[in-house]
């Protein structure tokens, strides 16, 4: 793992381009400490900040020269020693044991179209000296980021907000857009968008080439809705879905430095470790939970799967209102963006117990939920979804199933069922517009813009769950998930987004996902129900990684967050804003979330805009 930056600009000389590159390395120097390195040609400058991972000698340090190409690259090919063995069939030769020259020759036998050959995260820039051609790529997920400014003659790119705010044609003119999706939907990403107009996020999914002073940018990948539904048995799935994730678990445990695992004791962080254990039952394995004694602690789960694999060590820490407050400039910090829920200062915690214990890389539980149908909202799609296909009677069993199994009061169930017919006769965008509507009343215009994101497929579950994955949710977890872990030069590794299983899930009928019985992940859980501690295969309830942080933290140690400047909410009514915070500090924790974003961009825009 690593962090990179660079640039296009004909008009800087040799020492101007290295020490704008330095500077940029500078503020990212977190990402990889381990080495520092700048290379430059005639209008192009490459730096790479090192963390080593595979192959630990200096000659694998980057950027990387093979031929006539230069790579900066952040991520891992996991799948690197299988596409070295091809090439090498092919007559390429290679110096090193690590990635970084496999994609280098990946790029020269499979041009642009290398990177589907990867199963991996990254962000890359690869500079063709040949052809004067700067190519760039980003994972199908976007686990790992790539920021870019194409300004006049200058192209430039890099890891963090921080490095780009280096550039010297860089201006703090905010995004006023992503800031109300922030506040209201707690996105941290929308499109390509970022909290400042100029700077850009290439894609998931998406190759990018600037060359010729025309920057130009491709969809290497997608789902695909028109390849059909699996024909297999129900035993033929489960049996795939078991191999298609022991292989992602196999190749994502590759590395040549400790590994351990985040483990909540949930259902996705504990299938991992399981899974890790059973592949590698004689190796020795950290794993790390954060809790809240009498409040959040997931503790008694954990313990199951500790007690079924001894190969587990365990690790645990409890953050107290001291080690909160002092930590909390530094999460902020290196958030990049307001800090949209108190969850990331756990998982913030959770990364530095894992560093402190020797680990530099950790395998997390990220993405599943995203296309297996596990965040409750799910039911509100599926319900409607037979009440518009005028299956009434199905519809009833869900909602009946879906109440019972959650012990809902008759009040929720008449709530979720409302829910459910505004989804039965809206689109997955209204849906959204819906939920962002209630920022409207603090706007000083004539509100929000709108939410559009394409229509992936007609089938309503599916392309919620699309959208979830690729536009989202997830896209907002990815972003914390990489500032957190690189915040102690960590590697987050995120087994679930492995492309083929997630292409193999979107074959899979809604029952494979959330049966007639309302059991969210239900192939994940019978899957793997082998290899899984009884309580956590049956385990229903859905917990997130949930902390007391928007009520008892806001209210205790981070209660200075709450003297709010509204002026620099200008283009909101302050006087608005004010009183939701002092119905709020008056007891009322209806909108605490609301609250903890205000407070947080307020924080922000005070100490890092």
């Amino acid at each position: 793992m690593c962090g990179i930056a660079g640039f296009i600009n004909s008009r800087f000389d040799d020492d101007a381009k290295r020490e704008l590159t330095h500077k940029m390395l500078g503020k990212i120097l977190h990402r990889g400490p381990e080495a520092t390195n700048v290379y430059t040609d005639s209008i192009v400058a490459l730096g790479h900040n090192r963390l080593k991972i595979i192959d630990l000698s200096d000659e694998a340090n980057q950027p990387f020269e093979y031929d006539d190409v230069v790579l900066v690259f952040n991520g891992e090919i996991y799948n690197y020693i299988e596409i070295k063995e091809e090439l090498r069939k092919m007559g390429f030769q290679f110096r090193t044991q690590g990635d970084s020259e496999v994609v280098c020759a990946a790029y020269k036998f499979w041009g642009e179209d290398c990177v589907k050959q990867f199963v991996g995260m990254w962000a890359l820039a690869l500079w063709d000296k040949t052809k004067k051609k700067l190519f760039c790529s980003r994972d199908r997920f976007g686990i790992k980021p790539f920021y870019y400014i194409n300004f006049g003659e200058g192209f430039y790119f890099g890891s963090e907000y921080k490095a780009m705010k280096e550039v010297p044609v860089f201006k703090k003119e905010l995004n006023l857009e992503q800031f109300n999706r922030g506040l209201q939907l707690s996105w941290a990403v929308y499109k390509d968008e970022t909290y400042y107009t100029m700077l850009k996020s290439l894609l998931p999914g998406h190759n990018l080439v600037w060359q010729n002073r025309k920057l130009t940018t491709t969809k290497y990948w997608d789902v695909d809705f028109t390849q059909p539904l699996s024909k297999l048995s129900w035993d033929e799935k489960k049996e795939k879905f078991f191999s298609l994730f022991k292989d992602s678990v196999s190749l994502h445990s590759r590395s040549d430095v400790q590994n351990g695992t985040c483990l909540s004791g949930g259902l996705d962080s504990s299938s991992i470790a399981s899974m890790y254990s059973t592949l590698f039952p004689e190796s020795k394995i950290k794993s790390f939970s954060i809790y809240y004694e009498n409040d959040v602690d997931e503790r008694p789960f954990v313990y199951e799967v500790v007690k079924k694999y001894p190969n587990i060590q365990p690790f645990y820490f409890s953050p107290n209102e001291q080690q909160i407050q002092d930590s909390f400039h530094k999460v902020a910090y290196h958030s990049d963006v307001p800090l949209l829920g108190s969850s990331f200062i756990s998982q913030y915690f959770l990364m530095q117990l894992a560093k402190s214990e020797g680990v530099t890389v950790a395998l997390d539980g990220q993405g599943s939920d995203e296309y297996l149908g596990g965040y409750l909202h799910s039911f509100y799609r599926l319900i409607g979804q037979d009440l518009r296909a005028m299956k009434f009677k199905k519809a009833k069993h869900l909602l009946d199933a879906h109440v019972q199994m959650e012990n809902y009061g008759k009040e929720k169930r008449n709530d979720i069922l409302k829910k459910s017919i505004f989804c039965a006769f809206s689109n997955e965008n209204r849906i959204y517009n819906m939920e962002y509507s209630p920022l409207n009343k603090f706007t000083k215009n004539d509100g929000v813009e709108d939410i559009s994101f394409p229509n992936a497929t007609g089938d309503k579950f599916n392309n919620f769950l699309y959208h979830l994955l690729m536009n989202s949710t997830l896209q907002t977890l990815l972003h914390y998930e990489d500032r957190n872990s690189m915040a102690f030069s960590l590697e987050s590794r995120v087994p679930f987004l492995d492309h083929r299983l997630v292409e193999f899930a979107f074959t899979l009928l809604r029952e494979d996902r959330i049966n007639d019985k309302a059991e969210t992940k239900y192939i994940l859980r019978e899957a793997l129900k082998p290899i899984l501690p009884k309580a956590i295969a049956e385990r229903k309830d859905k917990k997130g990684f949930v902390t007391p942080g928007e009520v008892q933290w806001l209210n205790g140690p981070l209660k200075f967050l709450l003297d709010i400047d509204y002026d620099k909410f200008h283009w909101l009514q302050g006087d608005k804003l004010k009183e939701v915070v002092e119905q709020y500090k008056q007891g009322d924790a209806s909108k605490a979330k609301f609250v903890w974003r205000l407070a947080c961009a307020d924080y922000w825009l005070r100490n890092f805009n």
